[in-house]
């Protein structure tokens, strides 16, 4: 099949969204697909566009058996709300043109990456003018976040939004997300539940899998090793509430034996080491490159995903899925009932959100247990194994996307019968047959074009 990805972030971007659609392309085009995809430079989590890419440029590349196009977009130094709506809405309206010479390829499904929402109008009219299926897959709920997390907060705009987001979403021939929960809150926003489908993000067990020797981290970081290291890995923004660290950490900081490591960047980044600034017990480091993810991963004795309340199942974070494969310990944050709870509870320790004592207290019980970090460990590592490999999620995609371009082409060939039919009639009675059109199938009627 003619496969084009459209999504606003992507590799050479070692967090998020543009971490799996990068994998998704590259292992789409290894089972013999085409894939094209048309995005962004990298510029996340850093918020600045990378080393050897141009923010206001154009550029085509091959990629993995991949051919992409990047489309210029505005960077804001510090993210806000207006601020990030200008930096989406840049994105949307520079990659229409090269979205709209896609069409010339004909793609037999455009799928669209949430975030963000904004580039779905033209995804829906490319869809309709070459007859291609159009699927929405759902990593972030933007919409909801925005508003729910404070990043907007004019009431009025937010129900607007909200119908928009709607209306949108009903258009789509297929829906995803990456959990349950997720999945099921595109049918409260209207989408029909037979659209829906649950495509997990996955993790190479192969790649990211537990050492048998202390990581090297620790002599780079003169770490001993009966030093309990407690890792924060990934993006530092708003969602995550990563202020909670520096609070534990803070509760911590009498405890000699358990040092803090926060690895990444992002837009609270700033604001988590000016907290932190004060205590002896916290190192800070930038992203590691993606060859030595594994490595750094195994650095921790406990790993620590913290989550705001208010994100519950609006978002899910990526980086539990190599946490879980490096088979250590994990304490999460998240309210019972939630897709992160119910990930973590059978094989973690779960917390409730920014609650910085009962994570201190989750830290220290685990720090002092060797045998319990161990089976949870073991417990993490047996179910990425098991539940979270690429093959799973890529096969289920595969077989709802040929099922999607088969109900299309089956409802072409009735049309056209139908049709030739119909002039057929037409010449008995004496009707020029050419005055009946043949009307084109949309995507999201397959059904409805099939005669009864």
């Amino acid at each position: 099949m003619k496969i084009l990805i459209y999504g606003l972030n992507y590799a050479p971007e070692l967090t998020g969204a543009g971490k799996y659609t990068a994998e998704m392309a590259a292992l789409l085009a290894g089972r013999g697909h085409e894939v094209r995809v048309v995005c962004a430079p990298p510029y996340y989590p850093e918020w600045r566009v990378a080393k050897g890419f141009a923010a206001w440029r154009y550029r085509r590349e091959e990629r993995d058996g991949v051919t992409l196009w990047r489309a210029p977009l505005w960077v804001p130094k510090r993210p806000g709300g207006a601020k990030r709506m200008l930096h989406l809405a840049s994105f949307a309206l520079s990659s229409l043109p090269v979205l709209a010479w896609q069409a010339l390829w004909r793609p037999d499904a455009v799928m669209l990456i949430a975030p963000t929402l904004m580039c779905a109008p033209g995804v829906l009219t490319l869809a309709r003018v070459t007859r291609a299926n159009a699927w929405l897959h759902i990593q972030d709920y933007e919409v909801d976040a925005a508003f729910d997390l404070g990043l907007l907060k004019n009431s009025r705009a937010a129900k607007i939004a909200r119908w928009l987001e709607s209306g949108l979403l009903r258009r789509f021939d297929a829906v995803s997300s990456i959990t349950r929960q997720m999945s099921a809150r595109a049918t409260t926003k209207g989408v029909d539940p037979a659209r829906v489908v649950c495509l997990p993000n996955w993790v190479d067990v192969s790649a990211i899998f537990p050492l048998t020797e202390p990581s090297d981290y620790r002599r780079l970081l003169g770490l001993p090793e009966q030093q309990k290291v407690v890792l924060y890995s990934g993006n530092m923004g708003s969602k995550q509430g990563i202020e909670t660290l520096a609070d534990a950490a803070a509760l911590l900081a009498a405890r000699t034996d358990i040092t803090f490591v926060f690895c990444g960047s992002g837009a609270a980044r700033e604001t988590l080491l000016e907290r932190c600034a004060a205590l002896t017990n916290c190192v800070f480091m930038p992203l590691q490159p993606m060859e030595r993810l594994n490595d750094l991963l195994n650095l921790a004795d406990i790993h620590v995903l913290p989550q705001r309340g208010d994100a519950a199942d609006l978002v899910m974070p990526s980086k539990l899925t190599g946490m879980f494969a490096s088979g250590r310990a994990t304490v999460a944050m998240a309210r019972r009932g939630t897709a992160l709870y119910e990930a973590v509870a059978p094989r973690g320790v779960v917390v409730p959100p920014e609650n910085a004592k009962a994570l201190a207290a989750a830290i220290v019980v685990l720090a002092g247990d060797p045998e319990r970090r161990a089976a949870l460990g073991k417990a993490a590592r047996l179910y990425a194994v098991r539940a979270l490999s690429p093959e799973a999620t890529l096969s289920e995609f595969e077989e709802r996307l040929a099922l999607l371009c088969r109900k299309t082409a089956d409802a072409r060939v009735k049309q056209v019968r139908r049709v030739l039919h119909v002039r057929r009639k037409a010449t008995s009675f004496g009707v020029n047959p050419a005055a009946i059109p043949v009307t084109p199938v949309e995507p999201g009627t397959v059904e409805e074009a099939a005669p009864e």
